[in-house]
This record gives C-alpha cells, structure tokens and sequence, in this order.
C-alpha cells in the first residue's frame, strides 16, 4: 500500500519529533508509564496534523491593545471516537488540539481466529448530521476494527472521518480506505503482518503494553 503523494488518503507525519517518539515508542524497553506519555504525545501530533482543513469562521477578538482579527471552529462541533480500549490513551491529546470536540465510545472485540470485530460498547449518536469524525486506535493492523468503526460512524451520518493511528500496517490501510471518504494519518507504515496479524515490526499489543495484560 502506498504511503506517498500517490495516495492522497494516507498522510505519515514526517517530523524529526515525531520519529524521536516513535523509536521511543517501539523499544521493548518503554515501560506502561513512558509507553502512556508517548502515545499521547504522538496523538496530539497527529490531531494537530489531521485538523488542518476543519472548517473555520472568521470573528474579532478584543485584546488588551486593541481588536484582532481572529477565527473560530465552524460548528456542528467535531466528534471523537476512541476504539476501546487502545483509543483511550489518545483521547485527551486529542480533545487538547481539538477543544470544541465531543466524545463517543466505540468497543470492539475481535475474534483472535477468524479476526472478525464485534461490538460491545456503542455511544454514538444516531444521527451525526454531518459532523467530522475523529476514529481513534494507537495501531492499523487488518484493518478489520477501524473498517467497522467508520462504516458504523458513516451510517449514522458522520461527515469527513479521520482515522489516527500511530502505527498502520499496508494492508489495514488498503481495508480502511477502501471507502474513498475515509483519510488516515499515521506516523509510520509498517512492512505487513505476521501469521496472526500483528504488525511487524509495530510496537507489540499496543493495549497490554499501555495497561497491563488482563486475564479473560
């Protein structure tokens, strides 16, 4: 899957901070304190980043010194949609570039055999009257959880939906932006996946690595 200007869908953030972060992020010895710092940190990078063509209106702004000109965030304000439970650790660097922004959950377990998502946690509204949409999930592996996540979000009627991951694999991009609407950034595509769909070389399980390894 392209990563380039030929794939106007998927944006990787190249910037020395970022990758900084990331090496960090990788290493098998970053603890859940520093591994839970770091994903946020990048999340809000990649909010930053992703927000660039939010609509905006213009207005004026007393300052001590006289009136600026100045913009504000057009409404209907964005809506922000951790996966549960990896998105959790990038939602309040998000809503932290993103102040006006809203949140709605969305969980979803995945079957490890067949790698199929089903949920088990919805809050998102039943009418999203065009509003952006952020999807929120540290890694793009198959695929096959973000996909249910912006398919469930456009029935509902999401306007522009962004997807930030911190790490995407060539064919969880490939499954995702098959809906043409759907954009992605990233800091980094991986090579591909293993046998069981992680990505290599990736960071491990983004989730037991942020709050443990929990026992079913």
């Amino acid at each position: 899957m392209p990563s380039g200007p030929d794939n106007l869908q998927v944006h990787v953030v190249h910037h020395p901070l970022v990758a900084h972060r990331l090496t960090e992020l990788r290493s098998a010895d970053t603890g859940p304190e520093r591994f839970r710092a770091l994903v946020g940190e990048l999340a809000g990078m990649l909010a930053f980043e992703a927000s660039r063509t939010l609509a905006s209106s213009p207005t004026e702004v007393i300052t001590p010194m006289g009136v600026a000109p100045g913009a504000r965030l057009a409404p209907p304000d964005p809506l922000v949609v951790p996966v549960l439970r990896a998105g959790l650790s990038m939602l309040d660097a998000t809503l932290g570039a993103v102040p006006t922004a809203e949140v709605a959950l969305i969980g979803l377990r995945r079957d490890e055999r067949t790698l199929t998502p089903s949920s088990y946690c919805d809050t998102v509204p039943a009418r999203l009257g065009g509003r952006d949409v952020f999807v929120l999930d540290p890694m793009l592996a198959t695929g096959g959880s973000l996909s249910f996540a912006c398919a469930h979000v456009r029935a509902r009627g999401a306007g522009a939906v962004r997807v930030l991951c911190i790490v995407a694999a060539p064919e969880g991009l490939a499954k995702v932006t098959a809906d043409a609407q759907t954009e992605v950034w990233t800091a980094a595509v991986d090579l591909g996946l293993n046998d069981v769909g992680y990505i290599v070389p990736g960071l491990g399980d983004a989730g037991d690595r942020l709050y443990g390894l929990l026992a079913p």
